[in-house]
């Protein structure tokens, strides 16, 4: 059961000094990764730089206090930077408060109501083409750096980023590729020498080091981006009831977009660790960082795949090291930003590489491709594309449509009704040690059995319409013994059928109709209509009785 409790409670309890000291070391290679993201995804977002790093530290510290995830790492992502720059061009920063606290309060309020468990529904097919969406999306966006160029453009979309860059390959710098290919080496290389000091932190070091010494015409954090480093503050917005109806839809848009965007990091990182999340845990904290995230100056945050995953590689292991991923923030912010600065650009878009490259999961996609239905294959690819070319909202609805679609017409197609004698002539001999087989029992005379198998839904609900209702006919027969559930369509078909035998004088009988079908015939009062007593436990019964009227009809005949 997935319990409303913080995952930071439950590991404490088997905490160790050996981790520690690893969930520390991977809180501080993440901060110095989430550094230049938090800004530059601010700054997409049409607020000031230090507004990215506010979200960072206040929504990732209490995220990752309450969440319900060992190493979720939350903060400002790509997804929202569109969002956040339309409120705030409309409505300007008060707005964009006033919306984050209301999708807050609407995260809160789904945790409770567990809405959580809703993602099981999300196919492991999405999960899988968008966390390699994801990793490409990561990877080309780090190309401009890795290589030093100098854009004439400023895209926001990944395609858009791909082609700036192919059409700013002259612009390359050459001393900046030089970092880039050494921090990539040690990235690479460092672990078969020392697993205990991440490649990430020898690499920065390393890179800083040599830029500052030979003066190397290569951008930096500091080069790139001026930062305030005025901690923090708390500050209460003004809120009307005109505001809060202004902003629902967008707080409806950042709630949906950050409890989907989350649990599907959770998911990801639980395939990384070998963990389970609790997902109702997370939307409740999800919200509460939301919430303190605004009113501390922040934007709308949520699970950061690619930070999460570059925690998860550096050995973080409980929510301790998305901790001191934002304790690193907040100190760098206002104490460290000088030495924060010294770090080359190229190095971080290697460290990204990486990354995205680990979280991946390229070969899992190449296996699916390889092995599973064209059905699948289809929503596979398509959220993969769809993730590269537009993002994880088009992505995730796109594919989870598709899915739904396919999957109704697989249950459409298992789902049949078939005459008794037609299974005669499909039975085995082996079958006839079933006490069950139709072949040992005697349908009465102008008697018809209709097996149903599967689902009865408005996918399948015309298949059930083939009911012969020949003059001959005075009785049929439904087995629904194999039907597990039926929706209203369905049960709409199955009232026209039961009209059609009354009008021709045919009794109709149901035999072992199933939990769910039957409370929704008693609840429609068809069970009335048809009457109690053509409602049988089994076939047996069902036969019985249809011997039984069988012999009433003959009698009345005769006399």
């Amino acid at each position: 059961m997935d319990k409303l409790k913080p995952k930071l409670f439950s590991v404490m309890k088997t905490y160790t000094k050996e981790q520690f000291v690893k969930d520390v070391i991977a809180g501080i290679i993440v901060a110095i990764i989430a550094l230049p993201l938090s800004i530059a995804l601010a700054l997409a977002s049409g607020v000031t730089p230090e507004r990215g790093l506010y979200t960072a530290i206040v929504a990732g510290f209490v995220i990752s206090f309450l969440g319900g995830s060992r190493v979720q790492i939350s903060g400002p992502t790509a997804a929202f930077a569109t969002i956040v720059a339309g409120i705030v061009a409309k409505n300007g920063m008060e707005g964009l408060v006033v919306a984050t606290i209301m999708a807050g309060i609407m995260l809160i309020v789904m945790g409770l109501l567990k809405f959580g468990r809703l993602l099981k529904f999300i196919p492991f097919t999405i999960t899988t083409g968008f966390t390699l969406g994801i990793a490409v999306t990561i990877f080309i966006g780090q190309i401009k750096d890795f290589l030093g160029l100098t854009l004439h453009t400023k895209p926001v979309e990944t395609i858009e980023k791909l082609f700036a860059c192919f059409e700013s390959i002259a612009t390359i710098n050459l001393q900046a590729l030089l970092i880039g290919a050494i921090s990539l080496a040690i990235l690479i290389l460092w672990p078969k020498i020392n697993n205990k000091i991440p490649a990430s932190l020898i690499a920065v070091v390393v890179a800083a080091a040599v830029v500052k010494i030979s003066d190397m015409d290569v951008n930096t954090i500091g080069s790139l981006y001026e930062i305030s480093s005025k901690p923090p503050t708390f500050q209460l917005p003004k809120i009307n009831l005109s505001m809060i109806n202004t902003m629902f839809p967008d707080a409806i848009t950042i709630a949906v977009l950050a409890g989907v965007e989350s649990l599907l990091s959770c998911v990801v990182a639980d395939g990384m660790i070998g963990s389970k999340h609790r997902s109702n845990m997370e939307l409740v904290a999800q919200g509460t960082g939301n919430i303190l995230s605004s009113l501390f100056g922040g934007i709308p945050a949520t699970g950061a795949i690619a930070r999460t995953a570059a925690n998860v590689k550096n050995g973080g292991r409980t929510p301790i090291a998305g901790m001191v991923h934002a304790v690193t923030l907040f100190l760098i912010l206002v104490v460290l930003m000088p030495y924060a600065a010294l770090i080359p650009m190229p190095t971080i878009a290697a460290i990204l590489f990486m990354v995205a490259y680990n979280m991946s999961d390229w070969r899992e996609f190449v296996s699916l491709v390889k092995k599973s239905p064209k059905s699948d294959i289809l929503v596979l690819v398509t959220t993969f594309a769809l993730t590269v070319i537009f993002d994880l909202v088009v992505a995730i609805e796109i594919g989870i449509l598709m899915a739904a679609i396919l999957f109704v017409k697989r249950m459409a197609d298992v789902a049949d009704i078939q005459k008794w004698t037609d299974l005669e002539d499909e039975g085995s001999e082996d079958d006839l040690n079933d006490p069950d087989n139709i072949r040992k029992k005697k349908v009465p005379k102008n008697t018809l059995v209709y097996e149903i198998n599967g689902p009865m839904f408005f996918g399948a609900a015309d298949k059930f319409m083939d009911i012969s209702l020949d003059s001959h006919v005075k009785i049929v027969i439904l087995r629904m013994k194999s039907v597990p559930a039926m929706d209203v369509n369905a049960l709409h078909t199955l009232n026209n059928v039961m009209k059609s035998c009354k009008k021709k004088h045919i009794t109709l009988i149901l035999s072992h109709v199933q939990d769910q079908p039957l409370k929704m015939m008693q609840k429609a009062g068809f069970d009335k209509s048809l009457g109690e007593e053509n409602f049988c436990d089994n076939i047996d019964q069902a036969l019985e009785r249809a011997e039984m009227l069988q012999r009433t009809m003959t009698h009345h005949a005769a006399s």
